[in-house]
């Protein structure tokens, strides 16, 4: 019964991901104010996950949950996925800490060094970070920017992937007192290298967004917090929006 309902499942995301798709190129060769809501089509969501949105909505998470942790201002907090910077703000605002920021797209990444020009707290780098040393390609979608799905008429963009713990051995950074992961699809793979290396008993909060538009998303989701509890605790969990974990 499990297997049945497990294959099911694999059958529904492929379908939710297959229709998606359809409705987001339709909506793009439409244009004008459809485009934008191309490029935010995760709404067309089975009612689980809706509900995880709205539940997030109601608790305020993107100004309370992703924002309160244990942090000084000798914390060091690692942005995945800058864009234009404002949880980096909001973060240190709160903390005054260290906060290291990879942005890959060189417009958003230009955007963000503008912007923290004068906070020498505040560290951008022009790079991803992943389990390997890489150069590829990227849909430019704003913040839906992917390495891992092909968005229509989307404009693509050559990017730089740094292993992440080259990063820290070069900059001398032995642990990581939060990291946020939003990465859209990518994060699968950071995690398990994370796990797999045991660099994940290095960081103390990971703040991590899983995406769901990929067929295999949500098995490879549960094996890593299945994973992830063996050396962390969970302390907020909604589903495919945000969740946190923090070291035992």
């Amino acid at each position: 019964m499990k297997a049945v309902l497990c294959n099911f499942k694999n059958r529904m995301n492929k379908l939710i991901v297959f229709s998606r798709d359809i409705i987001s190129k339709i909506l793009r060769r439409i244009g004008g104010p459809f485009y934008k809501i191309a490029t935010v089509i995760s709404p067309i969501a089975p009612p689980e996950i809706s509900r995880a949105i709205q539940d997030w909505r109601k608790a305020e998470g993107d100004k309370t949950l992703r924002l309160r942790y244990d942090l000084t201002q000798e914390s060091i907090a690692f942005d995945l996925g800058g864009f234009e910077g404002q949880w980096a703000s909001d973060i240190f605002a709160m903390y005054c800490c260290n906060v290291y920021i990879f942005e890959p797209v060189s417009k958003y990444y230009d955007y963000i060094v503008n912007r923290f020009a004068r906070n020498p707290k505040i560290r951008v780098y022009q790079f991803g970070l992943a389990g390997k040393n890489l150069r590829t390609t990227i849909s430019l979608a704003d913040n839906s920017s992917s390495i891992v799905r092909s968005i229509p008429n989307a404009q693509i963009a050559e990017i730089q992937l740094i292993k992440i713990d080259n990063f820290m051995n070069h900059e001398i950074i032995s642990f990581i007192d939060l990291i946020k992961i939003n990465i859209e699809g990518a994060e699968s793979d950071l995690l398990e290298s994370l796990i797999n290396s045991n660099l994940v008993l290095k960081l103390r909060n990971i703040q991590v967004q899983f995406h769901n538009f990929l067929p295999d998303a949500e098995q490879r989701m549960e094996e890593i917090q299945r994973r992830l509890e063996e050396t962390h605790k969970l302390t907020y969990q909604y589903k495919f929006v945000w969740e946190n974990w923090t070291l035992k």
